[in-house]
C-alpha cells in the first residue's frame, strides 16, 4: 500500500465520523436559530460574552488555511511557511488597539455601517458591498479547495469530477447551517469547531513529541533528514529567498496577512454579538490567546509531518501541501486518529465558510437591499429573505470558484483575500474613525481604488498565468510580477482615499461627526434592535 493513501475500510471509517459531526452540529443550529428580527438573524441579538465570541472568533478565523495549508508549507518549505502564521496572529493587535471598540460602538449589524454612518449612505454602503463580496468569494474559493484537497486525500480520489463532487456537497452543508441557523447557530457551529480544533492540534503535538522523547531537537534533525532543503527549512529563504523578487512578494504577503485582518468583513461582523464593547475588547484577547496557541502547535506539526512523513511523500499525495497534518495524524495514531483530524478540518471548512457565507448575504441584504434601494423603508422578514437568497446565490458561486482553484495551497489563497480585504476596506476605516475632514469622495476612491487595482494586479499575475503553478499554466497574459498585490495595492488606497476627500467638494456633517466620535468611544445611543 502506498503510505500516503488510506485503505478503503479507514476511509469509510472517516467518511462515517464526519457524518455524524454534520449531523450532531446541524441539530445544534436547528435548536439555536433564532430569527424573529433582522437582529437576531445576523447579530445573534448582542446575546454573546465576550468569552464565547472570543473562541467564537478563533473559530472564525483559523481556517483551512491555518490548519491544512501552513501545517503543510512548514512541513515542505520550514521557516518560510511558519511566517504565515506570524502575519496571521500579529494582525490581532490592530483590532484589539485600534478597531474592535470602536467598530462595536459605531455600527450594528456589518462594516457599511461604520463607513457610512457620516457619508453619504447609498454609494457608500453599495462600495462596501461590493467589496465585502468580493473578499468573501476569494476566502470562499479558498476553503473549498481545501475541502476538495483534504476529501481526495480521505478517499482516495483522484478524478476532478469526483472532486467538484466533493466541494459541492461541502457547499450545500455550509448553505444548510447559513439559511437554518443565521448567526446564532453559526456561531454555536464555530465554538464547537474553535474546541475541536485547539484539543485535536494539541493532542497530536502531544503524540509527537512523544514519538521522539520529548525531545524537540531530535524532532528538527529528522525533519530536516526528510526534507531535500536539509537544515536550511530552519532558516528564512527556502520560498522567499531566492532571488530579490521572491523577496519582494514576501514583504507584499506579509504586509497583507497583518493589516487584512482588520478589514475582513466577516471578523469585524463578529463584534455586533456581544452586548457591549467591553465584551469586545475581551473577545479580541481571547481570539489572541487561542490563535496563538494553536499557531504554536502547527508549528510543531508542520516539521513533525516533515520528519515523519517526509516532504516529498506530502507533496506527492492527493492534495499536495494540503495533505501534511491529515498524513502525520495517520502515521501517529492510525485510522481513528486520522478520522478525527478529518472530520475537525471539515468542521473547520463548514464553520468558516457559513460565517463568510453569512457576512456576505447580510451586506447585500442589509447595505444594498435594505438601505441603498430601500431607503430603510422595509420590515426584518423581507431583509431575512434577501439574506437567505443571496446565501443560496453566493454557494452556488463559491462552489464553481472553488472547483477552479481546487490543488491551489490554501493558505496562498487566504493571503490573496487579506490582499483584497487590506486594500478596500482598511484605509476606509481608519479615515472613517480617526480622520474628521475624511468624506464620501475620498471613501469611494480609497474602497474602489483599493478593490480595483488588487484585482487587476492579481488577474496579471503569476497566480492566474504564465508559472507552472498558476491556476491556467498553459497560457500567459501576466504583467504583474509578484503573486500578492499588497505592496501596491494597499498605499493605492490610502492615497486616493486621502486625494479623493480634498477632491470632494463635499464638507463633512459637523452633527454626524460628532455624534461619531461621542458614539465610538462611550457607546452611548448604540442600538441592536
Amino acid at each position: 500500500m502506498n503510505p500516503t493513501l488510506l485503505p478503503s475500510e479507514g476511509a469509510l471509517v472517516n467518511t462515517g465520523i464526519f457524518v455524524v459531526f454534520v449531523l450532531i452540529t446541524l441539530f445544534v443550529v436547528y435548536r439555536a436559530s433564532s430569527q424573529n428580527t433582522s437582529s437576531d438573524y445576523f447579530a445573534a441579538g448582542g446575546s454573546f460574552s465576550g468569552a464565547q465570541n472570543g473562541i467564537a472568533l478563533s473559530g472564525d478565523y483559523l481556517s483551512a488555511a491555518s490548519f491544512l495549508g501552513i501545517a503543510g508549507a512548514i512541513a515542505v518549505k520550514g521557516y518560510d511557511g511558519f511566517l504565515y502564521s506570524i502575519g496571521f496572529l500579529v494582525a490581532w493587535l490592530i483590532n484589539l488597539l485600534l478597531i474592535a471598540e470602536r467598530t462595536r460602538n459605531v455600527g450594528r449589524f456589518t462594516m457599511g455601517d461604520v463607513i457610512a454612518f457620516r457619508m453619504r449612505a447609498r454609494p457608500v454602503r453599495a462600495a462596501v458591498a461590493a467589496s465585502t463580496l468580493a473578499i468573501t468569494f476569494v476566502y470562499l474559493i479558498a476553503q473549498m479547495a481545501g475541502a476538495g484537497g483534504l476529501v481526495a486525500l480521505l478517499l482516495d480520489v483522484h478524478t476532478g469530477a469526483g472532486q467538484a463532487l466533493v466541494i459541492a456537497v461541502v457547499g450545500l452543508v455550509m448553505m444548510l447551517y447559513v439559511l437554518i441557523g443565521g448567526m446564532k447557530g453559526t456561531t454555536w457551529v464555530q465554538i464547537i469547531k474553535a474546541t475541536l480544533l485547539l484539543l485535536s492540534v494539541a493532542l497530536i503535538t502531544i503524540f509527537l513529541l512523544g514519538k521522539f522523547g520529548y525531545d524537540m531537537s531530535h524532532l528538527l534533525r529528522e525533519a530536516a533528514k526528510n526534507n531535500p532543503n536539509g537544515e536550511a527549512i530552519f532558516a528564512p529563504g527556502v520560498q522567499y529567498g531566492k532571488s530579490a523578487l521572491t523577496q519582494f512578494d514576501f514583504i507584499s504577503m506579509s504586509l497583507a496577512l497583518v493589516l487584512g485582518t482588520a478589514g475582513l468583513p466577516h471578523v469585524l461582523m463578529r463584534f455586533y454579538t456581544v452586548p457591549n464593547a467591553r465584551e469586545a475588547r475581551r473577545s479580541t484577547v481571547w481570539a489572541i490567546w487561542i490563535i496563538a496557541i494553536f499557531y504554536l502547535c502547527t508549528l510543531v506539526i508542520g516539521y513533525g509531518a516533515s520528519a515523519l512523513v517526509g516532504s516529498e511523500a506530502i507533496t506527492a499525495a492527493p492534495g499536495g501541501e494540503n495533505s501534511a497534518a491529515p498524513l502525520l495524524a495517520y502515521r501517529i495514531g492510525g485510522t481513528v486518529l486520522l478520522g478525527i483530524v478529518a472530520s475537525v478540518a471539515f468542521a473547520t471548512i463548514l464553520a468558516v465558510v457559513a460565517g463568510l457565507t453569512l457576512t456576505a448575504s447580510a451586506s447585500f441584504a442589509h447595505d444594498i437591499y435594505a438601505n441603498a434601494m430601500r431607503r430603510g423603508k422595509t420590515d426584518s422578514d423581507s431583509v431575512v429573505r434577501v439574506a437567505r437568497i443571496t446565501a443560496l446565490v453566493i454557494g452556488a458561486v463559491s462552489i464553481l470558484g472553488g472547483i477552479l482553484v481546487n490543488g491551489q495551497n490554501i493558505a496562498f489563497l487566504v493571503g490573496l483575500a487579506f490582499a483584497f480585504a487590506a486594500s478596500a476596506n482598511l484605509s476606509t476605516i481608519l479615515y472613517s474613525l480617526f480622520w474628521k475632514r475624511f468624506n464620501t469622495t475620498g471613501t469611494l476612491w480609497g474602497i474602489y481604488s483599493g478593490l480595483g487595482s488588487c484585482l487587476l494586479l492579481v488577474l496579471f499575475s503569476p497566480v492566474l498565468s504564465g508559472a507552472s503553478d498558476s491556476i491556467l499554466p498553459n497560457v500567459d497574459f501576466a504583467f504583474f510580477p509578484l503573486k500578492n498585490p499588497g505592496i501596491v495595492s494597499i498605499p493605492i488606497s490610502f492615497i486616493c482615499g486621502a486625494i479623493g476627500t480634498f477632491v470632494g467638494r463635499e464638507r463633512p456633517d459637523e452633527d454626524r461627526l460628532a455624534e461619531m466620535d461621542v458614539r465610538s468611544l462611550t457607546g452611548i445611543g448604540v442600538s441592536r434592535g
